[in-house]
């Protein structure tokens, strides 16, 4: 037996390299052309109030927002928020909540204003309550803000696909 195929790491990177070899033609999401261009070019409007500022600051995050680069598009969000008690205690006290975000998107290309894409994210998650009040308030506005940060993430990853594919919806498969 050769002696370089005796030792593990070698032997774990020869399988690797060969296992990989199988996934000729493969390209990143991000590897397409125009997806980094066209997301760093989306102008987001969010509704006023704190879940619309911590959506709009993580969509900005997650698209690398060029500030110094005109906008291609504007994407104007609606978000839905809800909270429910889950785990209700014998004196009818929720332990823990559920808080659903749902955002609804709408893409316009600038400055026609034609609808380019349309779409909607819904997060849920759950929280602790705690009998403190200021703990309290401080686990729903953690709650707000990973959700927010969520519904961002599912948003770009959706208008990357979007861009990956030239812009167009994917076709559906028969």
């Amino acid at each position: 037996m050769n002696r370089f195929l005796a030792h593990p790491s070698v032997a774990l990177a020869l399988i690797g390299a060969l296992a990989l070899g199988g996934c000729a033609g493969f390209q990143p999401l991000y590897g397409q052309a125009g997806v980094v261009k066209g997301l760093a070019s989306i102008q987001v409007q969010a509704p006023a109030g704190r879940t619309g500022y911590l959506i709009r600051e993580h969509l900005d995050d997650a698209f690398a927002k060029d500030h110094t680069a005109a906008p291609t598009y504007s994407m104007d969000l609606s978000l839905g928020e809800a909270r429910y008690p889950r785990g209700v205690r014998i004196d009818n006290v929720a332990t823990r909540y559920e808080y659903v975000l749902t955002a609804v998107y709408t893409l316009k290309q600038l400055p026609s204003g034609a609808l380019a894409k349309q779409g909607q994210v819904r997060v849920e998650l759950t929280y602790d309550s705690a009998d403190q009040p200021y703990a309290s308030i401080s686990a729903q506005q953690d709650a707000q803000d990973r959700a927010a940060e969520e519904a961002a993430r599912r948003i770009q990853l959706e208008l990357a696909v979007w861009l990956a594919n030239g812009g167009k919806l994917p076709s559906a498969k028969k």
